[in-house]
């Protein structure tokens, strides 16, 4: 076998092999001149160079190196097949030789076979683990079909593998094994003298991404940016760093200015996809998923993504289609078959139950997989009403996703102390008539599956409000805050914003507005942030939007906890995979919201689901009125509206109320004990609040 000694990029030629005569040009050259000649024509004449190779390839048939460039010449001419016709049959004869495993991953890649391109890929990088370019196709397919973590992966090995500064050496191997508090030493140490270093920069923004210090992952990538506005691949982190920062106008900005350089790249497509879900305009995504797909057909990944935003959409028989399209290429796909579980209204066959198990008997099937297996088997034997086997395989589901978190219960019922002993009456006359008067926002909270979304789907009915999606704006604004605080305060973000005066506070509240601007397409003068999660922000809401209203979203504790703990989330709500943990947060929501009803007498609406689902009229009429609202009948009739909705209930809220789910979960109740026992006295109390959980000491 030949022993390559190319050197990326470019390309050199192989070992040297007997003298030969290979044409006029050059009458006493030997081949392995003959082949650097053509080697170094690649590049400014890819036609001369082909020409030169095939001369060789008339003298030294066969030969590896000649075919290789000759390959290398035809790809460059745009030729692909005719690469690929020579590529194919050269990598199978020299099935050890990394670099023509690469020139056939990038071939394929450019031809739109993106899954054989990442098996070639990964061959190569196999054989040669020193190949930085490969590293990086790899990753830029990896992240077309949606491979995150593996995509990652090969980009961290591209900057290992791409230099030779045994300090970035070091800590491109600290990255790459996930050792971060090593690789950020490292990192900031060759920094310091070596500031400009934009392969460091790129690497210590991937620390900030990893650990979720998204303002700094920002910042480092434009510095990046800016000292080499050509670094393609900071470029894509830049725009997938704004992503996750929620500044999807910007990250729309970078990815035009990557397609423009590359039109057809599919990683920056799915990538503008993506943010294009994030803002709402799920038409112009769905072109881009579609053409993606009629491209790449073979990426379970990019169908499973597809089907979300069909489904999101409105399009539920077309999202079913894209998940089992998805299936076809790979089975044991947890996440597509929870994906099909977690749509509710539908339903498994026997023959659906069946490839379950059979993924899930599996010995080499990851956590990931299996645990997503486990709550979509849950569904299916609920659906079935095979209660007991159904809650074994949720609390299975549970258990492995409770293990991969660290929520700890204590550290929130702190925070709820907290926030009742600083948040008094006292301490908001004090900022009366602070923050923007902006009437614009109507935020629903409490906790996920209480019935937000029915009432989000119920108020975006009416012909004044805007329904948009969850919206991370307040959350955004509060790590902002912490960023300001005392890193040494328990509680910083509070603290800081303690100490802002009525024009910061404003300033917040016009903060808040600019950017979910973005998310309103219609001229409805309110909209909606329906955030669960935000009931522990009630207080900024109060202090930056004090105009906005606050709608508390309550259902039945043993009902609203048990449905969380078989809904296997996205992201966030870490306390949901135990029954104990359910009821403790549980315990302190409604602890906490007792305390603003108290310290802010009427500026909550509360609606209990259960009143909702009873008498709809009536509780539609009084939900209206607290907004400020004319009667609209469009709001009786919410399933008719075909707006996008992102979230568990997207097709429940599209059909009329039914009460069929108000007592579920009592099927369960032989198994519920220990969410009751951590529940207290709530579980029998409900919609009534215990003294205990209403105690508004230091109210002011």
């Amino acid at each position: 076998m030949p022993h390559a000694r190319v050197a990326e990029p470019g390309f050199a030629c192989d070992s040297p092999v007997p003298a030969c005569r290979v044409s006029e040009a050059t009458p006493t050259g030997t081949l392995d001149q003959a082949l650097a000649h053509a080697a170094h024509l690649l590049d400014r004449d890819p036609v001369l160079a082909g020409a030169q190779a095939e001369e060789i390839l008339k003298v030294a048939a066969h030969h590896p190196a000649a075919l290789r460039l000759l390959a290398a010449a035809k790809a460059a001419q745009g030729d692909l097949q005719g690469a690929l016709d020579i590529l194919v049959p050269l990598a199978q004869a020299q099935p050890n030789w990394a670099l023509v495993q690469f020139d056939l991953g990038r071939a394929l890649g450019r031809a739109g076979r993106g899954q054989d391109a990442i098996a070639a890929l990964r061959r190569a990088v196999a054989l040669k683990p020193d190949l930085p370019q490969a590293w990086r196709v790899l990753g830029d397919h990896l992240r077309a079909a949606g491979e995150a973590a593996a995509a990652d992966t090969a980009y961290a090995q591209h900057v290992h593998h791409a230099t030779g500064d045994p300090g970035l050496i070091a800590a491109a191997a600290a990255l790459a094994e996930n050792r971060l508090p090593e690789a950020e030493t490292l990192l900031r140490g060759h920094l310091q003298g070596a500031a400009t270093d934009v392969a460091a920069i790129r690497m210590f923004a991937e620390v900030a991404a990893r650990l979720g210090r998204y303002e700094d992952t920002c910042r480092l990538l434009a510095r990046c940016l800016e000292l080499a506005p050509g670094f393609q691949a900071a470029r894509q982190n830049y725009a997938q760093a704004l992503h996750r920062n929620n500044q999807p106008e910007q990250a729309l900005v970078e990815i035009e200015r990557l397609l423009a350089a590359e039109p057809g790249h599919p990683g920056y497509r799915n990538l503008k996809a993506v943010v294009l879900c994030r803002t709402g305009d799920y038409d112009a995504a769905l072109q881009i998923y579609a053409d993606l797909l009629a491209q790449h057909p073979h990426h379970p990944k990019v169908w499973m993504s597809y089907g979300h935003a069909l489904k999101t959409a409105g399009h539920g028989e077309r999202a079913i289609a894209a998940y089992r399209r998805s299936l076809q290429d790979e089975p044991s796909f947890g996440e597509v078959w929870w994906s099909l579980a977690n749509l509710k209204t539908f339903r498994f066959d026997v023959d659906d139950l069946a490839v379950m198990r059979r993924q899930l008997a599996r010995d080499d099937l990851g956590d990931e997989d299996r645990l997503h297996l486990e709550f979509a088997i849950g569904k299916a034997l609920e659906d079935a009403a095979e209660f007991e086997p159904s809650f074994r395989h949720y609390a299975r589901g549970n258990a492995i996703r409770h293990a991969q978190l660290h929520y700890r219960a204590d550290d929130t019922s702190q925070r709820v102390r907290h926030i009742r002993a600083m948040y008094t009456r006292d301490f908001f006359a004090a900022r009366a008539g602070a923050g923007s008067p902006a009437r614009d926002p109507i935020f629903i909270v409490g906790l996920p599956r209480a019935g937000s979304t029915l009432i989000e789907q119920i108020l975006s009915s009416h012909s004044q409000v805007e329904g948009t999606m969850e919206l991370p704006e307040i959350i955004s604004i509060t790590r902002m805050l912490r960023e300001q605080g005392d890193p040494d305060s328990a509680m910083p973000y509070h603290e800081a914003l303690a100490a802002l005066d009525a024009e910061a506070l404003r300033g917040l509240g016009e903060h808040y507005l600019a950017h979910t601007r973005i998310l309103r397409k219609t001229a409805a003068p309110l909209f909606i942030d329906k955030m669960p999660n935000n009931f522990m922000h009630v207080g900024l809401i109060q202090l930056i939007l004090p105009n906005a209203k606050i709608i508390d979203a309550r259902r039945h504790p043993l009902a609203c906890c048990f449905s969380g703990f078989k809904q296997h989330f996205a992201r966030g709500q870490s306390f949901s995979y135990s029954l104990e943990d359910l009821g403790r947060y549980y315990r302190d929501y409604v602890a906490l919201m007792a305390h603003f009803d108290a310290v802010l007498p009427g500026r909550i609406h509360r609606v209990l689901y259960e009143r909702l689902v009873e008498d709809t009229a009536t509780e539609v009429r009084r939900l209206l009125d607290y907004c400020g609202l004319p009667f609209e009948a469009s709001c009786l009739r919410f399933f008719e509206n075909v707006r996008p909705v992102r979230t568990a209930s997207s097709e429940q809220v599209r059909r009329p109320i039914y009460r069929d789910g108000v007592d579920h979960w009592r099927h369960y109740a032989p198994w519920l004990a220990p969410l009751e026992t951590a529940l207290g006295p709530i579980a029998q109390r409900y919609p009534d609040v215990p003294e205990q959980a209403s105690d508004t000491a230091n109210v002011g």
